[in-house]
C-alpha cells in the first residue's frame, strides 16, 4: 500500500468507527422528544422514566461520539493537507457552523435535560428535549452539507491561486444533493435508535425485568422504526439515488454491476460483478426496473460502465457493488421486519410472542451495518474524485507524510478504539442492567 492507499485506510476506519456513535444520538434525539411529548400530554410517568432513561444513554453515546470525532477533523490538517488548501475555502463554513453552534446548543440542552427536570417543569424539560433534538439534527445538517458538497459541488468560485472559495452561501447550504442526502441519512439514524429501544424493550420483557417500561420501549420502537424503515425506501432513498442517477452516472453503473449501456435497463437483485471480464456474473434481474427507478421511465437510456472512460470509474467496483447491495437488502429486511413486529403489536400478541422477541432483541446490528455499507457507497461512488469533477483523491493528500507514519498511527488508533469500544460497552450495558430509575410514590 502506497501513501494514499494508507490515508484512506484511516479515514475510513475513523469515520466508521465514529459514525457508529452519532447515528444513535440522531435517531435517539428524536425518539426522546416523542417519549417527553406523550409524557407532557398524558401526565404519564412511564413515558417520562422512559425519557430519563434514553437520554442516559444519549449522553454516553454523545461523548464517545465527541472524543471518535474529533480525529476526524485533524485528518484534515494531516493526512489530507493539500484538500484542505483546495476546499477549505467552502467546506470549513460548514465545519465551523457544526461546531460553534449546533455542537455547543445540543451540548447545553442535554445538561439541561439530565439534571433541570425540577427546576425547569414538565413544558420546560420538553423544549430541552425539542432543543436538544435541534442542535443533534442541525449538527448533523452542517456534516452532510459538507459532503455533499464533495459529491455535488455547488455555490464555489475558483481563486486566482486554484483553490475554491465561497461564491453562494445559500446555494451551498441548500444544495439539492445536501437536502436528500440530509432526510435520507437521519430516517437512517432514526431506524438505528428505533433498533436499539425495540431490542432493550424485548430484552427487559424476556427477562422480566422492568416488564411496564419494556413494552414502552417496543412500542415506540416499533412503530418508529416502520415509519422511518418505509421513509428511507421512499422518498429519501429513491430521491437519493436519482441524484446519483443524474450527475454521478459511472457511479449508478457500478453499484448496479451493469456494462453495457441501454435502455429498458435491468435491475439485478443479486450477482458477482466480474470487472476483467465486463460482465455480472449469475444475475437475478428485473427487467426495465433500474431505468424507471433512476429516471422515471422504464425506456430511459442507463449508461454503462463500457461507456464511460476508464479514469472515470470508481477504483473499487466490486466493494462498492456488494456494499449498495448489502445495504438494500438490510434496508428491506428492516421493513419486513418492522411490518411483522407492528402487525403483532396491533393484534396484541407480540409481548407473548418469545421468538419475535427474540428476534426484536438480536436485530439491532442491521442498521449498523446499512448505515457503514451505505456511507462507504457514497464515498466509493464519488471515487476517482475527492471534490466531484474538480480535485482528484490523489491531488488532495499531504505531500510530505509518508504511507509509514499513517500506517504507525493507525496502529495507536486502533489500539485507542479498541479501549474506547470497550468502555462504551461497559457503560450502557451497566445502565442497561440497572434499568430505568424507579418510579415515585
Amino acid at each position: 500500500m502506497n501513501e494514499l492507499s494508507w490515508g484512506r485506510f484511516q479515514f475510513g476506519f475513523l469515520a466508521s468507527f465514529h459514525y457508529l456513535f452519532p447515528q444513535l444520538t440522531m435517531g435517539l434525539a428524536l425518539i426522546i422528544v416523542v417519549l417527553k411529548f406523550i409524557a407532557t400530554k398524558r401526565s404519564d410517568e412511564a413515558y417520562n422514566r422512559a425519557a430519563q432513561f434514553w437520554a442516559r444513554i444519549f449522553g454516553i453515546n454523545f461523548v464517545v461520539g465527541v472524543v471518535t470525532g474529533i480525529p476526524l477533523e485533524f485528518q484534515f490538517g494531516t493526512n489530507w493537507a493539500a484538500f484542505s488548501n483546495f476546499a477549505g475555502g467552502v467546506i470549513g463554513l460548514t465545519l465551523a457552523m457544526e461546531g460553534l453552534f449546533a455542537f455547543f446548543a445540543e451540548s447545553a440542552f442535554l445538561g439541561l435535560f439530565l439534571y433541570g427536570e425540577k427546576r425547569l417543569g414538565p413544558k420546560g424539560h420538553l423544549v430541552a428535549a425539542v432543543m436538544v433534538f435541534l442542535g443533534s439534527w442541525l449538527s448533523g445538517y452542517f456534516i452532510v452539507a459538507t459532503n455533499a458538497f464533495m459529491q455535488h459541488p455547488v455555490g464555489y468560485q475558483v481563486t486566482a491561486s486554484g483553490a475554491l472559495q465561497l461564491a453562494d452561501m445559500w446555494a451551498y447550504l441548500l444544495n439539492p444533493w445536501t437536502l436528500w442526502q440530509y432526510l435520507h441519512n437521519m430516517t437512517a439514524s432514526t431506524v438505528t435508535a428505533s433498533f436499539v429501544v425495540a431490542a432493550v424493550g424485548a430484552y427487559y420483557v424476556l427477562s422480566k425485568k422492568h416488564h411496564d417500561q419494556g413494552k414502552v420501549y417496543l412500542r415506540v420502537g416499533i412503530v418508529t422504526g416502520l415509519i422511518a424503515s418505509l421513509l428511507i425506501l421512499f422518498p429519501t432513498g429513491d430521491q437519493q439515488g436519482k441524484m446519483v442517477a443524474r450527475h454521478q452516472p459511472a457511479a449508478l453503473a457500478a453499484m448496479e454491476g451493469k456494462f453495457e449501456t441501454s435502455d429498458h435497463a435491468e435491475l439485478a437483485l443479486v450477482g458477482q460483478p466480474d470487472v476483467k471480464n465486463r460482465r455480472l456474473e449469475n444475475p437475478l434481474i428485473v427487467p426495465a426496473v433500474l431505468s424507471y427507478l433512476a429516471y422515471g421511465s422504464f425506456g430511459s437510456e442507463v449508461k454503462g460502465l463500457n461507456d464511460i472512460p476508464t479514469d472515470q470509474q470508481p477504483d473499487n467496483i466490486e466493494l462498492l457493488y456488494f456494499a449498495y447491495h448489502i445495504m438494500a437488502g438490510l434496508g428491506t429486511l428492516q421493513i419486513l421486519l418492522m411490518l411483522l413486529a407492528c402487525f403483532k403489536l396491533w393484534r396484541g400478541s407480540l409481548m407473548a410472542s418469545k421468538a419475535m422477541l427474540w428476534i426484536l432483541m438480536f436485530a439491532f446490528p442491521f442498521p449498523y451495518i446499512a448505515t457503514t455499507m451505505g456511507w462507504m457507497t457514497a464515498e466509493l461512488g464519488r471515487q476517482p474524485w475527492l471534490v466531484y469533477g474538480l480535485q482528484r483523491t490523489l491531488a488532495g493528500a499531504s505531500p510530505t507524510v509518508s504511507g509509514g507514519d499513517v500506517a504507525f498511527s493507525l496502529l495507536g488508533f486502533f489500539g485507542i478504539y479498541f479501549v474506547i469500544g470497550v468502555l462504551f460497552l461497559y457503560l450502557v450495558m451497566r445502565k442497561i442492567a440497572t434499568g430505568p430509575a424507579p418510579a415515585e410514590v
